[in-house]
């Protein structure tokens, strides 16, 4: 059966249309991880050693951005300092960091927007704002970090990046239990894992099925 030319270029578009969510939706994997090693990419050029990633210190950064989350202001400015005792109390015990492992956290650097960025981006736009962020980010008694990156909800903001720098011995703190599960994931990612950002991977996951079904239904109706 031969298919009229109007038939095909209306196909033609409908599929374009149709396969555009696959493009645009890609899962770029763990964004906290990719946001660390831009921050090791700027030591290195700066003749500085790289900062070991710490799933516990990620993990813990992520309990503190998660804490911060209604601290972002309308022109994306954050204040929140939680009690000290959070830390070892409720963000520890959380993430099933083993206590006796808790090492010293001797920096961090927090910052917020309305829209989420991509790593480069927070990196330019959220991390090194105001004069205090590269001299902590290059600080050479540093030698661990972790990173925290949530949403309020799937796809909407306020975002908040959270990095936290220790000075402890390498590889020896903020032990995760459970072989380095650490936390269940349900909203943003850590640094340290293997895992993507849970906000709404699950869902576009979804949403590219459901264009799949409607591509191959449309096809089957004008082939």
């Amino acid at each position: 059966m031969v298919m009229n030319s109007k038939k095909f270029w209306y196909l033609f578009f409908c599929n374009i249309l149709l396969l555009a969510p696959f493009v645009c939706c890609k899962n770029h994997g763990n964004a906290a991880n990719d946001l660390l090693d831009i921050i090791n990419k700027n030591r290195t050029s700066q003749k500085l050693p790289e900062l070991s990633p710490a799933p516990g210190l990620g993990c813990i950064a992520l309990q503190y951005a998660e804490q911060c989350m209604t601290n972002c202001t309308s022109n994306n400015t954050i204040h929140c300092e939680p009690p000290e005792d959070d830390f070892t109390e409720v963000f520890a015990p959380n993430c099933g960091v083993e206590l006796p492992t808790f090492g010293t956290i001797s920096g961090y650097i927090l910052g917020c927007q309305q829209k989420y960025l991509q790593p480069p981006e927070a990196f330019s736009n959220v991390l090194v704002q105001g004069q205090k962020a590269l001299p902590l980010m290059r600080n050479r008694t540093y030698t661990e970090a972790g990173v925290g990156i949530i949403g309020r909800h799937k796809h909407k903001g306020p975002y908040i990046w959270c990095v936290l720098f220790s000075n402890s011995q390498r590889n020896t703190t903020f032990v995760l239990e459970d072989l380095g599960k650490g936390i269940e994931q349900k909203r943003g990612c850590y640094s340290g894992t293997s895992l993507p950002c849970s906000g709404g991977y699950k869902n576009s996951a979804v949403v590219k099925y459901i264009w799949m079904v409607l591509l191959l239904v449309l096809n089957f109706k004008f082939l």
